[in-house]
């Protein structure tokens, strides 16, 4: 309406074309975030089963955040393992990187004025793999770590308010359970940041040696166990 009222200069266009994409971006968002809760909250097994390399995923995902978020270089950091193992889960790549694109999104909305964000790919047992999300932001008072999980919950730190619509992390619980796994919150209270931790089981060394699907690849449908 604003372009349509007045003649406005090439610069002051462009200006107005990117609030346009951001809330274009923003309400997409959100109108995701609410349909995959309510599909979290009905479906009782994953659509799609296929290795997926969680190494791979995972960097895709932080390449993600980065170029969502405007961030400089280095203020999401991946770590791996030295040791060039398979990491690999059997899954629903699209869940998976939902799930961590969410875990990465917070932790980047939470911080404080600089981001400073780890996501680190670990094997803690030969039967697990874990993917961390840590952040040096706002911090969970100890009573609130269960409860951030639930439908709708946010919890507001004083002076500190993020928008959002209160599904990310309950849809990553949902996920976690889909695939048989996990996920948990550690903080020592506001302002000393947070840690999420995604626990999923890792597949054996013999079917993992298969080719794992790649970060973009889409595995074929298989029909849910009933």
């Amino acid at each position: 309406e604003t372009l349509q009222a007045r003649d406005v200069g090439d610069q002051q266009r462009k200006e107005f074309y990117k609030v346009m994409l951001a809330d274009t971006e923003r309400l997409q968002h959100t109108v995701e975030q609410v349909l995959k809760a309510g599909v979290a909250g009905q479906r009782h097994g994953l659509i799609h089963y296929a290795p997926v390399d969680v190494k791979a995923l995972a960097a895709e995902c932080v390449a993600t955040a980065v170029r969502r978020h405007h961030l400089a270089p280095g203020a999401v950091t991946l770590v791996t393992p030295e040791a060039d193992l398979p990491l690999v889960v059997d899954g629903d790549t699209d869940e998976l990187r939902t799930a961590l694109s969410n875990l990465i999104d917070n932790a980047v909305k939470y911080s404080l004025k600089v981001v400073q964000v780890t996501v680190e790919v670990a094997a803690p047992a030969p039967d697990t793999v874990w993917v961390r999300v840590r952040d040096r932001g706002i911090g969970i008072p100890p009573s609130q770590l269960k409860r951030i999980f639930h439908r709708f919950y946010r919890f507001q730190s004083r002076g500190y308010k993020v928008k959002g619509t209160g599904l990310g992390l309950y849809i990553v619980r949902s996920i976690a359970k889909q695939h048989g796994g996990r996920v948990f919150a550690q903080s020592e209270g506001e302002g000393t940041g947070a840690t999420f931790t995604l626990e999923l089981p890792r597949l054996t060394a013999s079917v993992a040696a298969e080719p794992p699907l790649g970060a973009t690849d889409r595995a074929p449908a298989r029909a849910d166990a009933t």
